[in-house]
């Protein structure tokens, strides 16, 4: 079980986080029977942008990352949140 996160949810037989951070992005991370590594108890990240939608262009992935135990998911959480500040309009 992950910490820190704003809301969980349950999805395809596995589970889903979703984090939300001060700088305008945030970020989901699930581990089901379709995500990258789910078969393996692993999780799938991918970035939010301030609306909740994915995004592709950060320097995070232009994809999502896959196969990632605890570690790398709360590495790339930092990450996240050390981006620069979305600006909204």
């Amino acid at each position: 079980m992950l910490d820190g996160y704003k809301r969980k949810y349950n999805i395809h037989n596995g589970v889903g986080y979703v984090y939300e951070f001060e700088n305008g992005y945030g970020a989901s991370v699930v581990s089901h029977d379709v995500s990258y590594g789910g078969d393996r108890g692993l999780y799938e990240i991918a970035v939010l942008d301030s609306k909740g939608d994915l995004c592709y262009s950060t320097p995070i992935t232009d994809d999502v990352v896959g196969y990632a135990g605890k570690t790398t998911v709360y590495e790339t959480l930092d990450r996240i949140k050390s981006l620069k500040v979305v600006e909204t309009t």
